[in-house]
């Protein structure tokens, strides 16, 4: 900031000159005191000069006694989850209020690397929305898959040194942090010494080990569960984000643990959100309104969007109104029914009554396409030989990223291999290295996903997005992999050998570059089509939840390219059970 940009905010602060805009006759949320004021906000060059009574503007606008709010801050969120790029994703959060988010960019970072990072902030130049980012901690997540890319401590330097990223974004390999495996400390000391601050993911970790986690210098986690997890994070001086995404919902498990105490430890989340849960529900605003729906004082829950989350992220400009900080605000009428009304970013009318009305360009797509390269793949590969009729199979849990293991009986051919029964509920999952043709397949099986024909393939395979797979017959299965690298990835699912239905991912195999509208609308129609042909179960989200088999780094059993993984032990499992 020059002088005198700092002379004239003070000089409009103190009522010497007009500010550029005033709120007037506003219901002013001071989160600090979990209070109510009533009076005005004065804006000028992008900030808060000043609140209370008797400012003048260039433009006065009268509220009317509505709600002014802080803007919503997503502290870890996965752009890449909504199936939209950059630009799309902050034209659909806006409207909701939310104003900022830090961003994990380690899905498109999996499949090309540093480029797919410098995509994701050039696009982020595109839009309102304050998107900023962490670096991806774990290129490939674990050593048990094949990733695209592989980010050691030294590729983490530079982008850490020259402020492309605020961070370490989640530091995913907790085993390795407990461990204190040389490689991993590498990454931290990266972080610990450029004073960058590390997010956490450690589901289930607990006791000493928690202790090591949080030792190592990780700072907060959104894989919590329970309420005893949360307590355990906080009271070790952990953030606790409580999530609330399309599939894992744990904000009302977690709202439990949450009381007048320990709220200011707590965050709201939407770690995984697709374009299709915005439209519909919102973002951050709807997690406000679960908030009071279970009797969480709103207050405190807008505390939770906004103050907290500027807190725990450092982001020592935002998070409040109140003199001096970014003029990022909510405009709303009913403070126990929040709907978003208008949305001001740095002092600018950005979004009204559900409208993106701010410009929209977009960046070029051309260096993170082309992602799906695979090689000496054939039907054979997906057969399952087992040894008997007793094996492991991924359980699904409904609204979580968690999976149990489950011994099932299974039925098999006169060779020992495994014949889809549809009078069970098991199915093969297979998946497929996409990045580097080197010919992986790895066959497992999957139970209460509830394919009952036909087969459904993906290239949003957490986090390593090779292609995953799962189905009722080999012949289905190999053409949805082959349909997905024909049309570069997305979501195809098929029936007796035709595609019936899909939906393409052209950026990295993981976004698409139509509207969020036009997203939701192939994606409503591959969900129909997945529940009213494949059978899938109604309460199992079809892409989301078949994308989640593959990331292992969440309980307990997950498949890789290499094999199945039990995720309590890290360690290669076999499909046969003795």
């Amino acid at each position: 900031m020059k002088k005198s940009e700092l002379a004239h905010l003070i000089d409009v602060a103190a009522g010497r000159k007009p500010a550029d805009l005033v709120l007037k006759n506003g219901n002013i949320v001071d989160v600090y005191q979990g209070t109510i004021m009533t009076g005005d906000v004065a804006i000028v060059a992008g900030k808060i000069a000043g609140i209370g009574e008797e400012y003048e503007g260039k433009e006065v606008v009268d509220v009317k006694g509505k709600y002014i709010a802080p803007g919503f801050i997503d502290p870890h969120i996965h752009v890449e989850s909504s199936y939209v790029t950059p630009e799309e994703f902050g034209r659909l959060l806006v409207p909701h209020g939310t104003t900022t988010v830090m961003a994990d960019p380690h899905e498109i970072v999996n499949v090309a690397g540093l480029k797919g990072l410098e995509y994701m902030i050039e696009a982020a130049k595109h839009t309102a929305l304050d998107i900023q980012y962490m670096l991806p901690s774990c290129v490939p997540a674990t050593n048990m898959e094949n990733a695209g890319a592989i980010l050691t401590a030294s590729d983490m330097v530079a982008p850490l040194e020259e402020g492309m990223v605020e961070g370490l974004a989640e530091f995913m390999d907790f085993p390795g942090v407990i461990g204190a495996e040389d490689s991993v400390l590498d990454k931290l000391l990266v972080a610990k010494n450029l004073k960058k601050r590390i997010d956490g993911h450690s589901p289930m970790v607990s006791g000493k080990e928690l202790n090591a986690y949080i030792a190592a210098g990780v700072e907060n986690d959104h894989e919590c569960s329970t309420v005893e997890e949360l307590q355990a994070r906080v009271s070790r001086g952990m953030y606790v984000f409580l999530r609330e995404g399309s599939v894992t919902q744990n904000l009302r498990t977690l709202l439990k643990g949450v009381t007048p105490q320990n709220a200011r430890r707590c965050v709201l989340c939407g770690d995984d959100v697709q374009a299709k849960t915005i439209l519909e529900k919102g973002h951050l605003d709807n997690a406000i309104r679960i908030c009071v729906e279970e009797k969480v004082d709103p207050i405190q829950a807008i505390q939770m969007a906004t103050l907290n989350t500027a807190q725990c992220c450092q982001l020592d400009d935002r998070g409040a109104v109140a003199p001096g900080l970014k003029a990022d605000l909510v405009i709303f009428s009913d403070l126990d029914k929040l709907v978003v009304e208008q949305t001001y970013i740095d002092g600018k009318l950005v979004a009204e009554e559900g409208k993106y009305i701010s410009p929209i360009t977009r960046a070029d797509i051309s260096a993170v396409q082309s992602s799906v390269h695979i090689g000496d793949f054939t039907k054979e590969k997906l057969r399952l030989k087992l040894e008997n009729n007793k094996a492991r199979a991924i359980e699904v849990i409904q609204t979580e990223a968690l999976t149990n293991e489950a011994i099932v009986d299974v039925d098999r051919d006169k060779s020992g291999e495994f014949v889809y029964n549809p009078e069970k509920e098991i199915s093969k999952i297979a998946v497929i290295e996409r990045h580097k043709n080197t010919g992986n397949v790895f066959v497992g099986l999957l139970k209460d996903y509830g394919i009952k024909t036909g087969a459904i393939g993906i290239s949003i395979a957490h986090d390593s997005h090779n292609l995953i797979v799962t189905g009722t017959n080999d012949e289905d299965m190999a053409l949805a992999v082959e349909s997905l690298k024909k049309q570069d990835g997305g979501v195809v699912l098929v029936n007796n050998g035709e595609v019936i239905c899909s939906m393409a991912l052209p950026v990295g195999g993981l976004m698409s570059n139509l509207s969020g509208e036009e997203v939701v609308e192939q994606q409503s129609k591959v969900n129909k089509v997945a529940r009213e042909v494949l059978g899938i179960a109604e309460n199992v989200d079809p892409i989301m939840t078949l994308g989640f088999m593959s990331l292992a780094v969440i309980p307990k059993l997950k498949i890789t390219d290499l094999g199945l993984v039990d995720v309590t032990k890290f360690e290669f499992v076999p499909v046969s059970v003795h």
